[in-house]
């Protein structure tokens, strides 16, 4: 729960930074017509299918990261692009009776999300603006071990949806903080074959934490 304590800690702090920047008289709420801003990503997830992540990896809570732009229309309605990557190397397992077993065979799996948000800011104050937003998604998964041939080895890529929430406080002019949650629901991907297929999960999507931090007004 790492990346759960993060957000937790950067909101925090981001709120009181706001509310010293309110103290000192300073505010936000010149907001362009048109705003283009970059942002970076810290997301923990939890994978919906936790005994195929369990199996292979030992959890179903694991980190991406990435970035992506964002467009704001006189900072109420928004679209944003963004994509991120995991990776991490496990090991083969299989389920039985109920339970995992790993083979000790290292296994390497990597998602590679890129997802579109469009959704609808509201002002609460000149530093705190909560929103939220719906999407779609392309999400690639790859996964290779080194005693595999290539039929065994897995590369393929579907879309998916998703809902986020959350809110955004600014720390200055050009700088601002944000932290959301998001679910995704991607299918097409596991549950055809290995442990996903055993223990009957299809859906490569979650329930995300996602930290961004903005530069753009």
């Amino acid at each position: 729960m790492n990346a759960t304590l993060a957000v937790l800690l950067a909101l925090s702090l981001s709120t009181s930074l706001a509310a010293q920047s309110r103290q000192t008289s300073t505010t936000y709420d010149d907001t362009p017509a048109i705003s283009l801003r970059a942002f970076f990503l810290t997301t923990g997830e939890s994978f919906a299918a936790k005994q195929t992540f369990n199996g292979i990896f030992g959890q179903s809570f694991e980190p991406l990261f990435g970035g992506g732009l964002e467009l704001v229309q006189n900072g109420e309605f928004y679209l944003d692009v963004a994509a991120s990557r995991f990776r991490k190397t496990g090991q083969r397992a299989f389920r039985s009776n109920g339970q995992n077993f790993g083979l000790g065979i290292p296994l390497t799996a990597t998602i590679t999300p890129f997802e579109v948000t469009g959704g609808y800011r509201y002002r609460m104050s000149p530093s705190i603006v909560p929103y939220a937003g719906v999407g779609v998604g392309s999400y690639g998964y790859k996964e290779t071990s080194q005693f595999s041939d290539a039929t065994e080895n897995l590369d393929t890529r579907h879309a998916g949806f998703l809902v986020v929430g959350g809110a955004e406080v600014r720390l200055h002019r050009w700088v601002g903080i944000s932290g959301d949650v998001q679910y995704t629901h991607v299918t097409g991907i596991l549950g055809t074959a290995g442990i996903s297929k055993e223990a009957g999960e299809k859906d490569l999507g979650g329930v995300a934490l996602r930290l961004k931090v903005i530069v753009g007004r």
